[in-house]
């Protein structure tokens, strides 16, 4: 059942605000920017059915498609397919069935634009509470219904991960859990885990500084979060700044480390906790507003970074000609690894883009590479699960950079869900977003 209920607010208010959410999404606006415009007060409640319905959107289209020969207009097709995702399946729909259907047909009769439509979506909703069984049965077959993914994005897939695909298909259809990194310079794991447990949060350990709480919370509840004790981080994630300077230097030394795509500034908060004092941060982003959050991001925790809004790539507008120790580069990207936590990804990326976002990749790897000291650093990272942006990308630069090393690295982390399955081989222990690292270092002229 939905942990978001809003009882104050009616159902039907819900979906119509989930139906609006869902045809933007399908315009091309990102799930977030949709809920943007929604009221505060609805916003929680709408989030997680908008989330559940984009989980089981394709399952939804393929129903639609045996309910209604022809496609209605976007706004009574996303609250038809809204209705069919949430109630197909009865062991997981937020409400009842029947409730979801009564709900969606109110929202249609109260909604002006979907007055005319309203019979044709009750006559279909009808149908699929009276048929279900033999509908949903009709659609097993679809690849679209039974995986809930674009049909190129399950191929892709299958070509990269041909022993893992139905694993990281499966995780994506989970809910993310709420993960956070501890800032271990400021207090131990394992103390904060016992003030949380004083306050009645529980959490599993992850990592070397990762703590997963069993049920999500909001930050401003979560004690010391306000303080700097902790900051929002899945546990893929905490790994790019443990990876780059682990063993890099001895930990009184003073490093000089860029952070190139920094927003919103999880990553160089982490670099500055496990950093010394006298180490330089420098921060990169090309939005200003972004910009601003990595410095909300510094200001929580108390730490200073220097804060540039510019293009990475665009070293002549940025780059005071000192060389960096190390570099992390965490890439534009699909996020094809992230969809748990980003069910819209699924339904925006083309495929298209995979190549477009790699070419970008190839040209900051280009570009900042010659910003690295000799015997430094630059760790590669996506939150992609595609090898174009991740494996592909490192071998092909380290094979035309003569002067660049792969160090031992991750590679290709593969999404993982505590409600799916254990432990996957040669990935790491836990719940986990999809992730791509090459360690890669300048070897030093002879």
């Amino acid at each position: 059942m939905n942990d978001h209920k809003n009882t104050s607010v009616p159902l039907w208010q819900q979906l119509q605000a989930v139906a609006q959410a869902l045809a933007q999404v399908r315009r091309g606006v990102s799930g977030t920017a949709a809920l943007e415009a929604v009221p505060s007060s609805l916003r929680p409640g709408v989030q997680a059915l908008l989330f559940q319905a984009l989980r089981q959107l394709g399952r939804a289209q393929a129903l639609r498609a045996q309910l209604a020969s022809r496609a209605p207009a976007p706004l009574p097709d996303a609250l038809l397919c809204t209705a069919l995702a949430l109630a197909w399946d009865p062991d997981n729909a937020p409400y009842e069935p029947h409730t979801l259907v009564n709900q969606a047909v109110q929202a249609a009769k109260n909604t002006r634009s979907l007055q005319m439509q309203a019979n044709f979506l009750n006559a279909c909703l009808r149908r699929f509470l009276r048929e279900r069984d033999a509908l949903v049965k009709a659609t097993d077959h679809d690849v679209h219904a039974q995986w809930n993914h674009p049909e190129w994005w399950i191929k892709r897939l299958q070509k990269d991960h041909p022993d893992h695909w139905q694993d990281i298909l499966l995780a994506n259809n989970q809910a993310a859990p709420m993960t956070l990194r501890v800032n271990t310079s400021a207090i131990s794991r394992e103390a904060l885990k016992t003030d949380w447990e004083n306050h009645g949060l529980s959490s599993q350990t992850v990592g070397e500084q990762g703590l997963v709480l069993d049920q999500a919370h909001g930050v401003r509840d979560i004690p010391g979060f306000a303080e700097g004790l902790c900051s929002v981080q899945d546990a893929a994630a905490q790994c790019a700044a443990q990876m780059l300077l682990k063993d890099l230097a001895p930990a009184s030394q003073a490093l000089r480390v860029l952070d190139a795509c920094a927003a919103p500034g999880g990553k160089t908060a982490h670099l500055l906790e496990l950093l010394n004092d006298q180490s330089e941060v420098v921060a990169l982003d090309i939005d200003p507003q972004r910009c601003e959050r990595i410095a909300q991001n510094m200001q929580r925790i108390g730490r200073t970074a220097q804060v540039i809004a510019a293009d990475a790539a665009q070293t002549k507008t940025w780059w005071d000609g000192q060389q960096f120790d190390a570099i992390l580069l965490d890439a534009p990207c699909t996020a094809s690894g992230i969809v748990r936590r980003h069910p819209d990804v699924r339904w925006l990326r083309r495929e298209a883009d995979i190549d477009k976002l790699a070419a970008i990749q190839k040209n900051l790897l280009k570009q900042l590479w010659p910003l690295v000291r000799p015997g430094g650093r630059l760790l590669y990272c996506t939150c992609s699960v595609f090898k174009a942006e991740g494996e592909n990308q490192a071998k092909t630069f380290v094979e035309h950079n003569t002067n660049a090393r792969l160090l031992p690295s991750l590679g290709h982390l593969r999404p993982q869900s505590r409600a799916t399955s254990a432990v996957l081989t040669d990935n790491l222990p836990g719940d986990h977003d999809g992730f791509y690292y090459a360690l890669l270092e300048k070897i030093p002229a002879s």
